[in-house]
């Protein structure tokens, strides 16, 4: 495939990611007593809410209830015509036919993961605070790079600290989506926003409050103010 043909193809993938709430599942929460059940009414209530992107994330389940959750959550998001991501397995990803993957330092490369989803399927990339990563990221096909943490995480208590300064850069500097994590909530979100995100990723300041969806719709109207 020629450049030409490569940069028409992430336009096209640009532009499927949208611009707002992405919202991420909870890694520590216990066995849901309902299962996949459980997880697809909280995840419903989040898009509901106004989550543009779901990103399943989950340390420890097994590998068949990973299996079984990650494609309930693949019929529920396909239902919203939203995307959903698959945290750190190409392969799950793959199997369960779901929109993209999103890949830390320690998980395969860019290019392998585009071999096992096609030339269509999206690619997040956590940078964390290394501007250098996320422009090799772009360069080697990312969809989209992840900065942060942005702020204390009870999900990541020892992540090094990103700044607004990095969002700026990257902004100014890269064509593709941006994606600021870690410690977000509603009431620290809107500086991320203003500085460049086009999207924020949250687990606990939407999954661990009393109203899902009340916050979910809080933090999504910060992007249209």
């Amino acid at each position: 495939m020629d450049t030409g043909s490569r940069a028409t193809l992430a336009a096209a993938r640009y532009a499927k990611i949208p611009r707002g709430l992405y919202a991420v599942t909870d890694p520590g929460a216990p066995e849901p007593t309902g299962g996949s059940e459980t997880l697809v009414v909280d995840v419903e209530r989040a898009i509901k809410g106004g989550a543009c992107m779901i990103q399943y994330r989950d340390k420890c389940a097994s590998q068949k209830q990973r299996r079984g959750r990650a494609a309930a959550l693949c019929t529920l998001c396909a239902d919203y015509r939203i995307p959903l991501i698959v945290n750190d397995d190409a392969a799950l990803a793959a199997a369960v036919r779901a929109g993209g993957v999103h890949l830390g330092e320690g998980d395969i490369p860019i290019a392998q993961a585009r071999t096992i989803l096609g030339e269509h399927a999206i690619i997040g990339v956590s940078c964390y605070n290394n501007f250098s990563r996320a422009l090799k990221a772009w360069q080697a096909g990312a969809d989209y790079i992840a900065f942060g943490s942005f702020f204390p995480s009870p999900n990541k208590p020892d992540a090094v600290r990103a700044t607004l300064d990095l969002l700026t850069r990257a902004r100014a500097a890269l064509p593709m989506p941006i994606c600021a994590i870690g410690g977000i909530t509603g009431a620290n979100a809107a500086p991320l926003i203003h500085a460049g995100a086009d999207l924020v990723a949250i687990i606990n300041g939407v999954f661990a409050q009393i109203d899902s969806e009340a916050a979910a719709r809080g933090i999504a109207g910060l992007f249209r103010t």
